[in-house]
């Protein structure tokens, strides 16, 4: 989808991306490769190729920081495909406080559509050690991860740094029409959970790691279970989302 995909150039919007479609101008290579375009001018045409090509050289070097920071955020999810075999999905708990206020990360999920690693705080959780295993994916998924998952774990872990797409199931449901949070998206997706958790929320998390801390082991396998499926369950989100997304687009009409 993402070589697919013009609404990253300023000035092109899903209209006229539909319409270099239906002209037959279905890849980025399709554009640098027309001479002309006769509904874009020749100024812009010269400047779009020359974005073009450097993001299909960027592309095929897998520089996600580079293209994390020169495309819009709000198309991240057409990279889903380029690199679903490189994603990674992430998921915090937290204490229940704010950074400011004494707030810390107590799990850190992380599934990549086969594996699951868990960071917990004062066992294996640390900045390097997570950077280390952040580094092998090519592509984040979270559940409105920009608005307090990577947040978070930037002002309460120095030295951590995302420098990758991120798609982001959160926005991006509302933008095919779903309305509500994780778990009710879950549910009208089909996607089950393990009975033990099924029920338990935010809140039931630290109150979890606040029985652990007063010494229940019982209460921290819990706690880890409950991140796992949420975790695990963005993959499978991600995965539909993703299809509605491209259908939504269009494109589908013009490639086989």
């Amino acid at each position: 989808m993402i070589q697919n995909t013009f609404c990253i150039l300023d000035g092109i919007g899903e209209k006229t991306e539909k319409r270099l479609w239906k002209k037959g101008v279905l890849t980025w290579d399709d554009f640098i490769n027309n001479d002309s375009i006769d509904f874009i001018s020749v100024n812009n045409k010269k400047i779009y190729n020359d974005i073009l090509s450097i993001l299909n050289m960027e592309l095929e070097k897998c520089n996600t920081k580079y293209l994390s920071n020169n495309i819009k955020r709000r198309e991240h999810w057409r990279f889903f495909e380029k690199f679903k075999d490189s994603a990674v999905c992430l998921d915090i708990e937290t204490n229940g406080f704010m950074p400011d206020k004494g707030g810390y990360v107590t799990v850190v999920g992380l599934y990549n559509g086969y594996d699951y690693k868990c960071f917990i705080q004062n066992i294996n959780l640390n900045s390097e050690d997570l950077q280390k295993e952040l580094s092998n994916y090519r592509i984040l998924v979270t559940y409105f991860g920009t608005g307090f998952d990577v947040p978070f774990l930037l002002r309460t872990m120095s030295g951590l740094e995302f420098n990758m797409p991120h798609f982001d199931t959160c926005f991006c449901s509302r933008k095919v029409g779903y309305k509500g949070g994780l778990k009710k998206l879950e549910s009208a997706l089909g996607i089950e959970r393990d009975h033990s958790v099924q029920g338990l929320n935010g809140y039931d998390a630290v109150k979890l790691w606040e029985y652990y801390c007063n010494g229940s082991n019982e209460a921290l396998d819990l706690l880890i279970l409950y991140n796992k499926e949420d975790t695990v369950n963005l993959f499978k989100t991600a995965e539909i989302l993703y299809q509605e997304l491209k259908e939504q687009t269009g494109i589908n009409d013009y490639i086989s």
